[in-house]
């Protein structure tokens, strides 16, 4: 084998995941308990969006047949003051909202949270123009699959939501909880748009409204969940990205918040964390997962649960460990992440593919 065959073929086992031993201790037998002692929640990211387009609820029902104890939806505004489930407010990439000429004077500039976004916003419908759209595949590339539902189902609003859990929990006979994520509300109230009021009405009529309920309000600000901890008892989890800080907060980093001062803190307004993942296990230079960082135990012994994000079965999300080879749209080992992840003690998790997180928790 010539020199050029011999890299060529090192670099192929090494993105395989298989080129290079794992750092020692990966895959310690070792199990950190979570802060309540019992099993890790499986959070379902949008609904089953690893198999149907995400935020929908279609994706919403699957993850419940697939044994998801949470699902969670992203809440927006519309013109008229109504909670919908997308991702982001800007619906361009997440509707067919572009192959509608009457829609056409509506594309936009925006600033968002210091960000500039061109495209369509949901603040500029009413719910009744919303509905006259259907949503679509936002990863269609790694997802070739869930793009062929494209055009098959609405935005939903929040009460739809809530309406198809209650009809789930009747079938199942057990409670199905719900993790809804405020989005950019600093810039929605700015609009006079307020998720507060519409958000805690609703879960309260459907029976999420105290601290006991399956259910947590998540955000990436942090006025907003100071704010709702006086309007509530539900549990509230801070979320926490591995890069700048919270958007309502200039000058704060997400990084000063989980240290042993920063997690004291957050005690004081919410109930966990929800950091990005690579917070509680990082990747060193060859995409490998690394030691746990210590941010479990740190959050727990501050009494916090810990929730991290996202867990995803394609290649292109799994450390180079997990790997299944060099196609970034194949499924890779997702189970052996989650495994990693339950033995560093996590609470609970957000995955795509909530089947395969409740599997790997099983075993």
């Amino acid at each position: 084998m010539d020199l050029r065959k011999a890299a060529l073929f090192a670099l192929t086992l090494l993105l395989a995941g298989c080129g290079v031993q794992a750092e020692p201790g990966r895959n310690s037998e070792m199990q950190v308990a979570t802060l309540n002692g019992g099993p890790p929640i499986i959070i379902a990211h949008r609904g089953a969006s690893g198999e149907r387009p995400e935020h929908t609820l279609a994706a919403y029902a699957l993850a419940v047949e697939q044994g998801a104890d949470f699902i969670e939806p992203d809440l927006v505004l519309t013109k008229d003051g109504i909670l919908v489930a997308r991702h982001e407010n800007d619906i361009s990439e997440t509707t067919d909202v572009a192959d509608k000429p009457e829609f056409a004077d509506r594309k936009t500039v925006k600033m968002i949270d210091g960000q500039r976004h061109e495209g369509w916003f949901t603040e500029d419908f009413t719910l009744a123009e919303l509905k006259t759209l259907r949503a679509k595949e936002r990863l269609p590339q790694l997802r070739a699959a869930n793009a062929t539902y494209d055009g098959r189902f609405e935005i939903p609003t929040f009460e739809e939501i809530l309406q198809l859990l209650q009809r789930r929990e009747q079938q199942r006979g057990k409670r199905i909880g719900v993790y809804p994520e405020t989005k950019h509300p600093s810039y929605f109230k700015a609009l006079g748009l307020d998720h507060d009021e519409p958000l805690l009405k609703l879960l309260k009529q459907y029976g999420y409204g105290g601290k006991d309920d399956p259910v947590f309000i998540q955000s990436f600000e942090v006025g907003n969940l100071q704010a709702l901890n006086k309007k509530t008892e539900i549990r509230l989890v801070q979320l926490v990205a591995s890069e700048a800080g919270p958007p309502d907060i200039d000058g704060q980093t997400y990084a000063a918040i989980i240290t042993a001062d920063g997690l004291k803190k957050i005690v004081s307004y919410a109930d966990g964390i929800g950091p990005s993942k690579d917070l509680v296990i990082d990747r060193n230079l060859l995409g490998q997962q690394k030691e746990p960082s210590g941010l479990v135990a740190a959050a727990h012994k501050a009494g916090l649960v810990v929730h991290p994000w996202t867990f995803r079965r394609e290649n292109y999300f799994l450390p180079t460990d997990f790997k299944s080879g060099i196609d970034p749209r194949e499924p890779g080992d997702l189970a052996g992440e989650v495994r990693a992840y339950v033995a560093a003690g996590v609470d609970g998790l957000f995955s795509d593919n909530p089947d395969q997180a409740v599997a790997a928790i099983k075993r």
